[in-house]
């Protein structure tokens, strides 16, 4: 999440009440996610085993639980619950509506048509030629390319599945990223589509989802991917162009697939998969998987 204008280091410790270890003039850019940092954000970190990780990430200012070493050219802002304080420098400068208010700031294109059913949120988007079927839900921040087919049932932006245990209970971290959706992109029924939860969940240009596909938080779907039904992508993912993906596939946060990869029903992706056809529980290379199956039926 980018901040309307840039903020001070010292600004960002009175919203929190943290202590600054920096320039109280160390110019803060916005917030984000470890592994979508850039300089000028903030990351948090809350345990001792991602703080190398967060300190020599790109990001510049590291909300962190315990003073440490401050790495040369960064800032830090020390706080006994970075994630509660993350949370609160998200909200303060992004306002969660949840639906609650009426609509506002929303801009259509020419030639787009909307089921009156459809419930669109606040600050959205949407281009030329587009339509959005019945029961569509479109959350706030949205942005919807030109030339766009939205099916029924299907949710835009709803919020990031991301949680911390506390105290016995589950403790949201709030989203306050959106969906992008680009041209020519086709979405089927039902679908579900998460928000970022600082930045954009992309499904690009020219992409075709089935029905009743679950798409994570901050995941980038490339151009012209083919995603068959029933099919779940975690949070953070990147599915490079032109890859297909049949029914029922699987996939962990935070994996990267290669362009013009091909993944048959049901496979399961634990890892990053170079350009490939890949089948199984497991991912493996198709070919691999058949000669394991003759190997085993031969032994009969």
């Amino acid at each position: 999440m980018k901040f309307h204008q840039p903020q001070k280091l010292r600004t960002i410790a009175d919203i929190i009440g943290a202590r600054f270890i920096g320039p109280e003039d160390f110019e803060v850019l916005g917030t984000n996610e470890i592994h979508m940092v850039k300089p000028g954000d903030i990351v948090f970190v809350n345990h001792p085993k991602y703080y190398d990780k967060a300190l020599n990430s790109a990001a510049t200012i590291i909300l962190i639980d315990k003073e440490v070493e401050c790495p040369e050219g960064k800032a830090l802002l020390v706080s006994d619950d970075p994630f509660r304080d993350f949370n609160k420098i998200n909200t303060h400068f992004t306002r969660i509506y949840n639906f609650t208010e009426e609509l506002h700031d929303v801009e259509i294109g020419e030639g787009t048509h909307i089921h009156h059913s459809a419930v669109i949120g606040n600050n959205v988007k949407i281009g030329k030629n587009t339509l959005i079927f019945p029961n569509v839900v479109i959350g706030d921040r949205t942005v919807i390319g030109d030339n766009v087919v939205i099916q029924s049932n299907t949710v835009l932006g709803g919020d990031a599945f991301y949680y911390r245990k506390l105290d016995g209970n589950f403790d949201r971290l709030i989203s306050v990223g959106n969906v992008v959706i680009e041209n020519n992109v086709e979405i089927g029924n039902g679908c579900t589509i998460d928000r970022g939860v600082t930045d954009s969940t992309v499904i690009g240009e020219g992409s075709v989802l089935d029905n009743q596909i679950q798409i994570g938080h901050d995941t980038v779907i490339g151009k012209k991917c083919l995603i068959a039904s029933q099919t779940g992508i975690a949070g953070c993912c990147i599915i490079e162009d032109e890859v297909t993906i049949w029914g029922q596939v699987g996939i962990a946060s935070g994996l990267r697939i290669e362009k013009g990869t091909i993944l048959l029903a049901k496979a399961g992706v634990n890892r990053d998969l170079s350009k490939g056809t890949y089948f199984g529980s497991i991912a493996e290379d198709f070919r691999t998987y058949l000669k394991k199956e003759v190997k085993l039926r031969n032994l009969k």
